[in-house]
């Protein structure tokens, strides 16, 4: 880690000194950047005044100023209800990729090092002006050579790869200094996230895996023809370019455009949310970004997705648990959300599940009186993840994708119809999730997936049984039991036992000494052992005992 704070010693200080400009340089002093970066601690110091905005924008202004890495992170970050507070949730939400585009030659140059041809013999048409720019790649409109096909070519940033990694390394470093500095943050695991926005980051960068979540997708709506897919052109396609078939159609927020065409709001909104809870609650794989920009409406009101650099998983225990959690909440069964949440969450173990029913309550209090259709499906989870978070229970950041999902597709639907209720949308789905749980050829498909394990278990049993065995013959087990009432108790029975050792030998001095002032009292001839007294060297030996009992407590701190 040393050396690769020298090798990017530049970007650390620009770092530290846009943390200070916006009223950071506690931070910085504390996690000793200053002596580190060998930084004039007159910058922290001499700074101009801290404009008086809230904490939220402060860290949403670092951001933005840090450029693309840390934009695309707090992006990221804005979908985890359970891990930041609602007021630094708003401000991430706001972050923009206002990045200018590169140009033409570096364009030209990408895609004839990964494609491995001059670009004129690929395309026969290449759009210099760009359709969209972001800060990790932009979008070029081209029509294909040998097909004649338009489509659109995502090309990467010059070397943007490497400027992510460097500023994932730092931040792996600051989240690393500060859980070993600051033992407060400890319980955020920042290094965790940081690892887990960096692996979410990184696939973003691979652009065959959007290029694959594209084509799992599309397979969703094979026979669906009121949702299309763009087709991957493979042959053009690698790691840092991208070719898909160029889709030209109206966005969902151009209403006028909309009623001009003549197509029903109400009809569009329903399409959108069956195409979303489809892929989230049936096949548990779906579009993380559905923003108006990733989603055009085709003639004939076909619905396109675009852009799936961003997409969410769900295992089919995760879909049920989802589905449990959405009955819980129409039916407003305090009971059932906190067991939805807690089979959904990585619980610690000091949850204190008194104050979490009564946070639960509050929020079921809060939509007690409203009717199903004005509850926002969306924003009663991501209410819900809030109580997660005071409560240190870290949902899986899948779940809190499909939260945000459901946020922007609320955001949506309200505009084309806002009569339309997503959580009455969302009922039929899970009550078919629930009945599929409870399925006799699903629950016998569980027990002999079940079995399966049992019968490798068994199978294994007696190699694992002889190897244990050999281990403990041979002394390489250990076995440790830690009972804390048991200590206590022992510390307590180490005390007396002293004590009561103390006070036998003590007697026993004394009964010896006593002897000795008898019998000089009495002038009788004492018995002799090499010329000196039985009861002197009785006296001395209780002596010795005595002081080295004495030390020997003392030293334990067991007395």
């Amino acid at each position: 880690m040393i050396g690769k704070r020298i090798r990017h010693i530049k970007r650390y200080r620009d770092v530290a000194k846009v943390l200070a400009r916006h009223g950071f340089g506690f931070f910085v002093e504390e996690m000793g950047l200053l002596h580190m970066l060998s930084l004039p601690k007159r910058l922290f110091t001499d700074t101009e005044e801290i404009d008086p905005v809230s904490f939220g924008e402060r860290i949403r202004l670092v951001i933005e100023e840090l450029g693309p890495t840390y934009i695309k992170i707090g992006q990221i970050a804005s979908t985890r209800a359970d891990i930041f507070p609602p007021e630094i949730l708003s401000e991430l939400e706001k972050l923009q990729e206002n990045v200018p585009s590169f140009s033409f030659a570096e364009v030209r140059e990408i895609i004839e090092e990964e494609l491995g041809y001059p670009l004129e013999e690929i395309f026969s048409q290449f759009d210099e002006e760009v359709i969209a720019a972001a800060s990790i790649g932009q979008v070029h409109r081209a029509r294909l050579r040998a097909t004649g096909e338009y489509v659109a070519v995502k090309v990467q940033r010059p070397r943007i790869k490497a400027m992510i990694e460097t500023d994932l390394e730092i931040l792996l470093d600051l989240a690393t200094m500060t859980e070993n500095r600051m033992k407060r943050m400890e319980r955020l695991q920042l290094r965790d996230v940081v690892e887990e926005f960096a692996k979410s980051l990184r696939n973003e960068l691979d652009y065959t895996i959007e290029a694959r979540n594209a084509e799992r997708i599309s397979k969703q709506f094979k026979e669906d023809k009121s949702v299309y897919i763009p087709k991957i052109h493979w042959d053009f396609t690698t790691r840092r370019v991208l070719t898909m078939e160029f889709v030209e159609g109206l966005r969902l927020n151009q209403f006028e455009e909309l009623d001009k065409h003549g197509y029903d709001h109400k009809q569009l909104a329903e399409q959108l949310v069956k195409a979303l809870f489809h892929q989230i609650l049936i096949e548990g794989f779906f579009h993380a970004d559905p923003h108006p920009g990733n989603i055009f409406l085709l003639k004939g009101g076909v619905i396109s997705f675009i852009d799936f650099g961003m997409v969410g998983r769900l295992t089919l225990d995760m879909k049920h648990n989802f589905a449990s959690l959405i009955i819980a909440m129409m039916r407003q069964n305090t009971e059932s959300m906190i067991k939805a949440v807690l089979r959904i969450g990585i619980v610690p173990e000091e949850v204190n599940l008194t104050l979490l029913t009564n946070d639960v309550d509050e929020l079921r209090d809060k939509y007690m009186d409203v009717p199903l259709s004005r509850i926002g499906l969306g924003e009663a989870i991501s209410d819900l993840f809030e109580v997660a978070f005071r409560h240190r229970i870290r949902i899986p950041s899948d779940f809190t994708m499909v939260a945000k999902c459901l946020l922007i597709l609320e955001g949506m639907v309200e505009k084309l119809d806002p009569a339309l209720s997503i959580m009455d949308m969302a009922e039929p789905f899970g009550i078919q999730l629930l009945k599929e749980r409870y399925r006799p050829s699903t629950i016998a498909g569980r027990v002999w997936h079940n079995i399966s394990d049992y019968s490798d278990l068994l199978v294994d049993l007696p190699k694992q049984l002889k190897d244990l065995i050999g281990n403990l013959v041979r002394g390489r087990i250990r076995i440790e039991v830690s009972v804390p009432e048991l200590d206590i108790f022992l510390r307590k029975m180490d005390r007396v036992t002293n004590q009561l050792s103390f006070s036998i030998v003590l007697l026993s001095f004394s009964i010896v000494m006593a002897g000795i002032i008898i019998a000089s009292a009495l002038g009788q001839q004492p018995i002799m052992f090499w010329h000196i007294s039985v009861i002197e060297i009785g006296a001395a030996m209780a002596g010795l005992m005595l002081l080295w009992l004495f030390v020997s407590i003392f030293k334990s701190g067991k007395f």
